[in-house]
């Protein structure tokens, strides 16, 4: 895979996605009421923060609430996310949200934002497919998989 063509998948791209994401909390404290984010500081610790629950608490609460969320169709699911959100702003100093609603807001909000931010290295995965797939559409005996075989 060319250098180019890595964006922010390949080598360094866990601090690039950190940033990113602290772009997606900034963006999304600007839009919503009920979060505060102090210093540009606190918005990296908080990416860093939520980053990490997401990572490592998520899988735990997804499967403790397994019923629930098979039950309610996965909506439950957001109200994991704001959990996450709001263990966030308890271990972060600078960043507060106010409630439980808008705990949730927020990571809808920064759901649609990180999305957006993501779209470049989507773009770029399935180009890098693409061109993949191209240079190895032939098998052995030099046939196509779309070739038909004749008798």
């Amino acid at each position: 895979m060319s250098m180019g063509l890595e964006f922010y998948s390949g080598r360094g791209g866990c601090l690039t996605r950190i940033l990113l994401l602290s772009v997606a909390v900034m963006v999304a404290a600007w839009l919503l009421p009920g979060v505060e984010v102090g210093s540009l500081w606190s918005v990296l610790l908080t990416a860093v923060v939520i980053s990490l629950l997401d990572n490592l608490l998520r899988p735990v609460l997804v499967v403790v609430t397994l019923p629930v969320t098979a039950v309610t169709l996965g909506l439950f699911l957001f109200v994991i996310n704001a959990i996450i959100i709001l263990l966030a702003s308890e271990i972060v100093s600078g960043f507060e949200v106010r409630s439980f609603g808008s705990a949730l807001l927020f990571s809808l909000v920064l759901t649609g934002v990180n999305y957006l931010l993501e779209l470049p290295n989507k773009y770029m995965e399935r180009k890098e497919l693409d061109r993949r797939r191209t240079d190895d559409d032939t098998d052995d005996e030099g046939f196509t998989p779309y070739e038909e075989i004749k008798d």
